[in-house]
């Protein structure tokens, strides 16, 4: 108060008790908020619950405890909110996650006594943020039974919880509680066997309780009951142990040279329409070219030609962008559109590139993961190179193969005469 407010403690109720006072004589309803409530309580508990008391007696519908620099712990919270619930207001908290602790101090407090929550979605806030109000929601609803939104409403916390991160072009986090991609993902073998048994095994409730989704993920841990759990998720069916056992190969084979399918689904469900021959051949690809030049220093200037043949015509195309990988992309895409109009609707969103065998220096094998997406569904591919524009251009081309394979406007006729070519 004496340093922040620069202000006397007497004069600080006073204030308090003036500016409440005035708001609810107009008909407003208060909320007071208590900065630095925690830190205030550890120095003079006294005066931090006078403080409480002087703000709801002047009429504040809810004195809201702030944890503001983030350093509290659950069991501290729980003792601070309980004496202060002793004052007789109705008590609200506002958490930050220095600690880690934003939720479970927040779910601390509740159960002491505090009856209104603040937070934001997907814990957005300044340095390491605030309480995550979809945690906090979905722990009310689903661990303590308490109804605190509309019935049904829950469903839509993954939904809401992606579009926000879109609106404030944060990328979502996958492992966050609830509602991340990673949340109710299986990898090891053994676990994806016991959740072919029971999923409540390995899953804390059912994922569509919060519009999520179970996901196998596919990697060199899985064994042939991932493969099957995943075939079946991408609508395939796997359930002959030999075909099965065949892309298990498969899988272990493409991840030992690199190949990664944990973060692309994509690329795993191309390999799986290969293998059953439900893969039709919308292109087909005679040679690329990449040339690239810098003259006096100036802007690289990048050209792509690519040839390819597509429904029976070929095509010789050039594409110019800002890099190679933007080049072939526009060269694919120049190529394509005859044929498959629907390619104008693809947009590469993500490129991420690791390499694998950092000793090798310049000769390391390079992967590479494309995000792309035709402005509904989003999808990732993958590719691997002994260089960088090699590993791009497998991704790329994957990329747009799925969404082919995926479009509404490619008709199954079509796709079906592509088929038996």
């Amino acid at each position: 108060v004496e340093q922040a407010l620069r202000t006397t403690l007497r004069e600080n109720l006073a204030m308090i008790t003036d500016t409440v006072s005035h708001l609810r004589a107009e008909g407003q309803r208060v909320f007071v908020d208590c900065e630095h409530f925690f830190d205030g309580y550890r120095d003079n508990p006294a005066y931090a619950l006078e403080v409480v008391r002087t703000a709801a007696a002047a009429g504040a519908e809810v004195v809201v405890l702030c944890d503001t620099n983030g350093g509290m712990l659950p069991a501290e919270v729980t003792d601070i909110v309980g004496q202060a619930t002793a004052v007789g207001a109705q008590l609200g908290i506002h958490c930050h996650n220095d600690t880690g602790c934003a939720v479970a101090n927040t779910l601390a407090a509740v159960d002491a006594g505090a009856m209104q929550v603040q937070g934001t979605v997907n814990g957005y806030g300044e340095r390491t943020g605030n309480s995550d109000l979809v945690s906090v929601i979905a722990n009310l609803e689903l661990k303590y039974g308490w109804q605190v939104l509309p019935a049904g409403s829950l469903r839509e916390a993954t939904r809401l919880s992606h579009a926000i991160a879109e609106v404030t072009n944060v990328p979502p986090s996958a492992r966050q509680p609830y509602v991340g991609v990673s949340a109710f993902a299986h990898k090891a073998g053994l676990h994806a066997s016991a959740i072919k048994v029971d999923p409540n095994l390995y899953q804390h409730i059912d994922p569509t309780q919060v519009g999520n989704d179970m996901r196998m993920l596919v990697s060199e841990m899985a064994g042939r009951a991932n493969i099957q759990l995943k075939g079946e998720e991408l609508g395939f069916d796997l359930s002959d142990r030999d075909l099965a056992a065949r892309i298990t190969d498969q899988v272990k084979d493409a991840e030992a040279a690199g190949y990664t399918y944990e973060a692309a689904d994509a690329s795993f469900e191309l390999l799986l329409r290969r293998e059953l021959g439900q893969l039709p051949e919308y292109f087909s690809v005679q040679s690329w070219r990449v040339f690239t030049q810098s003259t006096h220093g100036q802007e690289t200037d990048t050209e792509v030609t690519v040839r390819l043949t597509a429904k029976g015509e070929s095509h010789r195309v050039v594409g110019e962008g800002n890099g190679p990988v933007d080049a072939l992309d526009h060269a694919l895409r120049r190529a394509l559109t005859p044929a498959y109009p629907v390619v104008e609707r693809f947009e590469l969103t993500d490129y991420r590139v690791r390499i694998l065998d950092q000793g090798h220096g310049s000769d390391a094998t390079v992967r590479v993961l494309i995000e792309t997406t035709d402005g509904r569904h989003v999808w990732t591919t993958v590719g691997v190179g002994q260089n960088i524009i090699e590993a791009s251009w497998e991704a790329l081309s994957e990329a747009y193969l799925y969404g082919l394979v995926h479009s509404d406007l490619t008709s199954p006729a079509g796709a079906n005469a592509a088929s038996n070519r």
